[in-house]
Parts: C-alpha cells; sequence; structure tokens
C-alpha cells in the first residue's frame, strides 16, 4: 500500500469516526459537512435513511458522552481513487453491530460518507 492509499483510507478512517462523536452527532451542520449529497444507509434497525432523514435522527438520538461507541476492527479498503470502503464492529452499549461504509472525496469539500450499512449481531466482538 502506497503512502497516497493510506491517507486516503485514513481521511475515511477519520470521518467515520468523527460522525461516532457525541458533539458531531448533535450538530446538524456537522453531520451534512460529512454527509454525501446523495447519502444512503440501511441501518441495523432495517429501516431505509437519506441524507435529511438521518438527520432527524442524529441529534435527538446522540451517542452518550459518557459510553461512546466503542469500535473494533476497522479495516480499510481504496476501490478507486478517491472512493474508500471501510468494515468495523460497533458497540453502542450492548447493541453490537457490523458496519460498512463507503466514502468518496469530492474536489470541493473533501470526504463524504456517500453509504453505509449496519447489521445487529450478537457476536461478542463486535
Amino acid at each position: 500500500m502506497d503512502e497516497d492509499e493510506n491517507a486516503q483510507i485514513q481521511a475515511a478512517v477519520d470521518g467515520e469516526l468523527r460522525l461516532l462523536e457525541p458533539g458531531v452527532r448533535a450538530s446538524d451542520t456537522e453531520v451534512t459537512a460529512l454527509l454525501d449529497p446523495e447519502f444512503t444507509e440501511f441501518g441495523a434497525s432495517g429501516r431505509r435513511w437519506g441524507r435529511e432523514s438521518i438527520l432527524e435522527v442524529t441529534g435527538a438520538v446522540s451517542v452518550e458522552p459518557r459510553s461512546p461507541v466503542r469500535v473494533t476492527g476497522m479495516r480499510g479498503v481504496l476501490l478507486a481513487p478517491g472512493v474508500v470502503h471501510l468494515t468495523y464492529h460497533a458497540d453502542d452499549n450492548g447493541r453490537r453491530a457490523h458496519r460498512s461504509s463507503v466514502w468518496r472525496r469530492h474536489p470541493e469539500s473533501g470526504w463524504r460518507l456517500y453509504f453505509h450499512q449496519g447489521t445487529l449481531t450478537e457476536d461478542e466482538s463486535a
């Protein structure tokens, strides 16, 4: 893996982790800055979310600052220049999920989350 590939993957990882921060989730402005205009999510709940609908819940159902989401096994793959796929496990106070995200880089606005999927699991490693 070359330096540019590592930098692109790290930029996506940084964005993903920022979206899990309680202060970021509470701010529509910050969440909007990290979501692609064409953002889609298939949530662990089974619901399909778009950019506008996810903003309705990110502030209302924020991550608890005293017990943040625990992320393990974060891996990234550069699919094409400016497109990164991330996979990881998340544990949000015992609610465990396998997570998958696709990030893409925009020339004007930087890295933004294009697609996300969460699948609930009972797996203790998540």
